[in-house]
């Protein structure tokens, strides 16, 4: 019996401790998967509170038929979409006037690019890496408004125009060089305040992480986007064929849907932003908006194209009113939406601010604030 006690002992311990440790296992794994999707879909958010129609309207006109995909490219209809966007803080959009890219946008023109650059700061491993504020980094198809580079930048820099989405900020003017990189990022795509879990980080961590106005000096030129509506499709053929064909057409069915709404309302706006905002787009009494429709690279759901995202800056009002649009300021996600879905996208969503829940991926707040329907 001398001999047994400390057997039982033994095992009693090593059980314990095997139990334990499975336990930290499958709680690792467990909080791994919260991690995964915190970081990749907004399954939980803030329930949103705007205007809602259940199906979107049948088309008034005449649209492009929607295209077939071959064996192992169908788009899921089954999966529900509400709350399956990506759970970022900021989109920043870089642009390259092109309408395609490679898998990874890193990898264009050899890898000397702004999206390498960004990446490198604020992508994973990066010294400005928070997974508690994720910060997307996309190519556009926009033009830039600017290819010089600044005076006091190096030689062998490039010059490009940004997009900050829900900040609705543009930047007309954008140097590579890594200085001027780093502006960008602790100027206005950090947080003001950190997320709770930070509150142990070493003090030095926690200010990098956090946005340090001094280095807006690095970056001057950037400006409000106030009268610009601003409609995203996913066209990156280069990383999948759905989106690569919904992508150009999409643009081309929302180009022409916008027009019809007349140049008393909407104005299609291409070619490069404005450097500066003109005078007439800040009279109050001004009732054109301008309609800016782009392509973007990889958002995530290639499975739902097409993807589409509709940006509506703040301070916009209905057509013809002083009706404070109901989406101001907010960023739109849509999935699976065909050609003849376009229509009652303009007229709806744009038009008066209703979301249509069918096509409802998630949408985001100015400031960051991820938004689902209630379930």
């Amino acid at each position: 019996m001398l001999l047994l006690r400390p057997l039982r002992q033994t095992s009693r311990v090593a059980t314990a401790a095997l139990s334990a440790s499975t336990a930290r296992a499958c709680a690792q794994r467990s909080s791994n998967a919260t991690f995964y999707l915190r970081r990749t879909y907004a399954a939980r958010g803030a329930p949103a509170s705007f205007p809602t129609i259940d199906t979107c309207p049948s088309p008034t006109c005449s649209c492009a038929p929607t295209p077939t995909f071959p064996e192992g490219f169908e788009i899921d209809h089954t999966t529900p979409l509400n709350g399956l966007m990506p759970n970022h803080a900021q989109q920043v959009l870089i642009c390259t006037g092109k309408d395609d890219w490679p898998s990874k946008i890193e990898d264009d023109d050899n890898g000397q690019n702004h999206a390498a650059m960004l990446r490198d700061l604020i992508g994973r491993g990066g010294p400005y890496n928070d997974p508690f504020h994720n910060i997307s980094v996309l190519n556009v198809s926009f033009p830039p408004s600017s290819s010089s580079s600044p005076s006091d930048a190096p030689t062998n820099t490039k010059t490009t125009s940004i997009y900050l989405l829900p900040d609705f900020k543009y930047l007309p003017s954008l140097s590579s060089d890594p200085n001027h990189l780093k502006a960008l990022v602790k100027a206005h795509l950090l947080p003001e305040k950190l997320h709770p879990v930070h509150d142990h980080s070493p003090p030095a961590k926690r200010e990098a992480l956090l946005c340090d106005p001094t280095y807006a000096d690095l970056v001057p030129g950037i400006r409000d986007i106030k009268n610009e509506v601003i409609v995203l499709i996913c066209g990156h053929g280069g990383r999948d064929q759905r989106c690569g064909v919904y992508g150009p057409l999409l643009r081309t069915e929302f180009e022409a849907r916008l027009a019809e709404q007349g140049p008393e309302k909407i104005e299609v706006l291409k070619g490069a932003a404005a450097p500066a905002e003109k005078e007439d787009l800040e009279e109050e009494s001004k009732k054109v908006w301008g309609a800016r429709v782009g392509l973007i690279s990889h958002i995530g759901g290639h499975k739902f194209a097409g993807n589409v995202i509709v940006y509506i800056p703040p301070g916009l009002k209905i057509y013809d009113s002083d009706v404070p649009h109901p989406l101001a300021g907010h960023g739109i996600w849509y999935g699976r939406v065909e050609p003849k879905h376009v229509d009652g996208i303009v007229k709806e969503t744009i038009g008066k601010g209703n979301v249509i829940k069918e096509l409802f991926r998630g949408g985001i707040k100015q400031g960051g604030e991820i938004l689902r329907l209630p379930l």
